[in-house]
């Protein structure tokens, strides 16, 4: 294969920031990975993190926006989500006590991927969740 040659495969979507576009976000998803092993915990990770931007960002305020990207390779499919910004702080993964209403949801991504990773910018976040496709049985790589 030459160097520059990749096989991986993206998508983008960009979706007005309204509770029911988090639906689209979640049929968009499996959509693009339709008999993927990994289609669901992707579907359920997009849903988490779509509704994070539109709750906690400038993405649910009026004219607002969040961009979706989806990257497949024979050794991942990395799921990416951008807000609008204006949160205050970076999105984080914190436990919360087993009363807790809120704050749960990045926690429960980070649980169900191989790495979670938070990009912070002038214009927001970008949350990105990788799947790697080649796990052996029982788990995470260490």
């Amino acid at each position: 294969m030459h160097e520059y040659t990749s096989t991986a495969r993206v998508w983008g979507l960009t979706c007005p920031g309204f509770p029911e576009e988090v639906s689209r976000a979640r049929r968009w998803t499996r959509d693009i990975l339709h008999g993927s092993p990994l289609a669901e915990d992707a579907e359920l990770i997009v849903s988490e993190l779509s509704a994070n931007a539109i709750l906690h960002t400038a993405s649910g305020r009026e004219a607002g926006s969040f961009h979706l990207a989806l990257a497949v390779s024979s050794q991942v499919v990395a799921l990416s989500v951008t807000d609008g910004g204006g949160a205050g702080t970076a999105p984080k993964a914190e436990h919360q006590d087993q009363e807790a209403e809120h704050g749960r949801g990045l926690g429960m991504v980070r649980a169900i991927t191989h790495r979670v990773v938070v990009h912070e910018s002038d214009g927001g976040h970008t949350v990105t969740a990788e799947l790697f496709t080649d796990v052996r049985r029982g788990g995470h790589p260490c």
